[in-house]
């Protein structure tokens, strides 16, 4: 006669207890008899609710961080000053003569 175990279920994800043969238990090592709490169905089903929620968490906390970036800071109304302008690629710096001659007349 085949042994029968109490598969625990979820009041969250509508699975209701049962009872259940033993090799409809996954195996489950770190438990004292080697069997998981739920049978192997109802496991699958409760896994899979489990990732639909963390799913439904991402995209709601996706939506906050975007409707957080559309309400203008006050900090983004505050007008930047313009940055100077970057020299084009292959013009030379130019050096005065002047800052030069004072550079060296500083340093003896």
């Amino acid at each position: 006669m085949a042994e029968i175990r109490r598969c625990i279920g979820s009041t969250r994800y509508g699975i209701e207890a049962h009872e259940a043969p033993v090799e409809d238990f996954p195996a489950q090592p770190s438990q004292k008899d080697g069997l998981g709490r739920m049978c192997k169905t109802h496991w699958n089903q409760y896994t899979a609710g489990l990732a639909r929620d963390a799913r439904a968490r991402k995209v709601a906390e996706a939506e906050t961080e975007l409707q957080a970036a559309a309400v203008p800071d006050t900090e983004a109304a505050v007008p930047v000053e313009s940055k100077r302008p970057r020299k084009r690629k292959g013009a030379k710096a130019t050096t005065l003569p002047e800052e030069t001659s004072e550079a060296t007349a500083d340093a003896g």
